[in-house]
């Protein structure tokens, strides 16, 4: 992606709304390297060390279901200023906890940061974007996020040796990037497009837009503001959001949340040294092969990103899915027959394949298929479904390893995504190159 000067507020904009993702996926994963130093110093149960891990999840449900009330009501800039602000307070707190309780309660809180950005940043970036880089653009919030996953493996692996104390370096570090990230938000413009809906400034949004997007003529970004101005006061205006015109979009939201997490994709990173010692790597072996997950899931997104806006959304589904099947099929055939030399290079191959389809369009492809007057809200719904299901799957997965085995586990989220892939040659309608407001109008006719 060239970062020409006429573009540089354009790519500014977008780069800094998505560092969100950056501090999403460092506290996403940061727990991993200290959850069984916590488990043992505080002799958790399975059930307590669950609700421990889990408890960013769930504050990320409350987030994401919350985070469009902020995003509406104050503004994407200002939203993206109180994440930051989240991240910071958990990272800190976090670090100081003296029991398990003051542990959760902070870790609740980056959840929420994480809930809230999943909300503003990709609504925010696809919102300042012209049609043909959107996905690139909004792309770079998921980069970002693998970005940051990579970072917090590195980082875990570097601090695992500083002594009996070392969680508490991995889970407070992040207050650094989270100060930077702050500071860098309070340069941001306002997307043009709520100060048009829910403020009534077009002038402002005329200015904004002439400096985000200065290829366009007065002319053209006339008719872009009349465009955006009037797709919320047609004859579906007064609908609800839960109503027949928007049930396509609701069920897509839906259905690519609910398959995002029923891959197994979080529960391989959150526990990924854990699944590592389970083929006889030891401690250290294991905490550097989730370096390499790090790894492969950042060069495989930035695949993603460079053919989103030229395969298009639908192809990248399907070669994702594909890729879930085999990686997922061969890992369960691996526990099953003992042949678990092989599981590293399947969780990496498995790793790729989210990288380049579900973990490159997801957060895409939700802030692209609802109504202006309604982009809040479905972003919160489709976000709200997603961290539900990583929740629920973050808490039960120590329950179910116990349980049942690995073989068995591998093998549903395989079959999961056989699902999956049928819902896509079926459901999944392609938006690469289109404006947002037109695929609102494609979504919502009688013949989609």
């Amino acid at each position: 992606m060239s970062t020409s000067a006429e573009n540089r507020i354009l790519y500014f904009s977008a780069l800094t709304a998505s560092l969100s993702g950056l501090l999403f996926g460092f506290d996403t994963v940061v727990i991993s390297g200290a959850e069984q130093t916590i488990q043992n110093l505080w002799q958790l149960s399975s059930l307590q060390h669950g609700l421990a891990i889990s408890m960013a999840l769930w504050g990320t449900v409350v987030g994401a279901l919350a985070g469009r009330f902020p995003t509406e009501y104050w503004g994407r800039k200002p939203t993206l200023v109180f994440v930051g602000v989240l991240y910071m307070l958990s990272a800190l707190g976090s670090a100081f906890a003296t029991g398990v309780n003051g542990l959760i309660f902070f870790r609740f809180l980056g959840g929420l940061g994480i809930g809230i950005s999943t909300v503003a940043a990709p609504l925010y970036i696809s919102e300042i974007s012209p049609p043909e880089k959107r996905g690139k653009l909004a792309g770079m919030f998921q980069f970002n996020i693998v970005l940051g996953i990579l970072l917090a493996y590195i980082s875990n692996a570097m601090l695992s040796r500083t002594g009996p104390e070392a969680w508490r370096y991995m889970l407070g570090v992040q207050a650094l990037p989270a100060t930077l990230y702050i500071l860098l938000c309070l340069r941001l413009p306002e997307s043009p497009r709520w100060l048009i809906l829910r403020k009534q400034q077009t002038d402002k949004a005329r200015n904004i837009f002439s400096k985000i997007q200065p290829t366009l003529s007065s002319t053209q970004i006339h008719a872009l503001v009349e465009s955006i101005r009037l797709s919320s006061s047609g004859p579906r205006a007064g609908a609800s959001f839960f109503s027949h015109s928007m049930k396509r979009s609701i069920l897509l939201a839906f259905a690519i949340a609910f398959f995002n997490q029923l891959s197994g994709i979080n529960a391989i990173l959150y526990f990924a040294p854990r699944i590592f010692e389970l083929t006889g790597l030891g401690q250290q072996a294991a905490m550097l092969q989730s370096v390499g997950i790090g790894l492969v899931n950042l060069v495989f997104t930035l695949l993603g990103l460079w053919l989103i806006d030229l395969a298009g959304r639908k192809t990248l589904l399907y070669w994702g899915s594909l890729g879930y099947i085999l990686s997922l099929g061969a890992c369960s055939w691996a526990f099953a027959t003992g042949f678990v030399e092989i599981i590293p290079y399947c969780i990496f191959a498995f790793i790729a394949a989210h990288a380049i389809g579900q973990g490159a369009v997801i957060w895409v492809f939700i802030s692209e298929i609802f109504p202006n007057q309604f982009r809040e809200a479905g972003q919160s719904f489709g976000s709200s479904v997603h961290w539900i299901f990583a929740a629920l799957l973050t808490l039960f997965f120590p329950k179910w390893v116990s349980l049942y085995s690995p073989a068995s586990v591998f093998a549903i989220f395989c079959a999961l995504m056989v699902a999956q892939l049928i819902w896509i040659r079926c459901c999944v309608p392609e938006t690469k190159g289109i404006a947002l407001e037109d695929i609102v109008a494609k979504l919502q006719s009688p013949k989609a």
